[in-house]
């Protein structure tokens, strides 16, 4: 196996695990970060509300779109496992 081949196998893992994280952590960001400024204007310092609602999303982000991450994570599956056999 070359060293090209090696370097592509490892920035298209990269490539996966990004597509895969990215909407559940920006999601969850952005929730928390609109919670944090609702917290502060308000003067409701309470953790387990921001807790609940990033929880939530992610659950719901993990239900709308686990049919996609896990379509991706099969292909790339089975790309590794052709160049395995290759």
């Amino acid at each position: 196996m070359e060293l090209t081949s090696v370097t592509d196998i490892l920035r298209d893992a990269l490539l996966v695990a990004i597509k895969l994280s990215a909407p559940i952590l920006l999601l969850s960001m952005a929730v928390g970060v609109i919670i944090a400024v609702l917290q502060a204007v308000t003067q409701i310092h309470e953790q387990t509300i921001s807790f609940i609602l990033k929880l939530v999303v992610v659950v719901l982000v993990l239900a709308l779109g686990g049919s996609w991450m896990l379509q991706l994570l099969q292909d790339f599956t089975k790309d590794i496992f052709a160049l395995i056999a290759s």
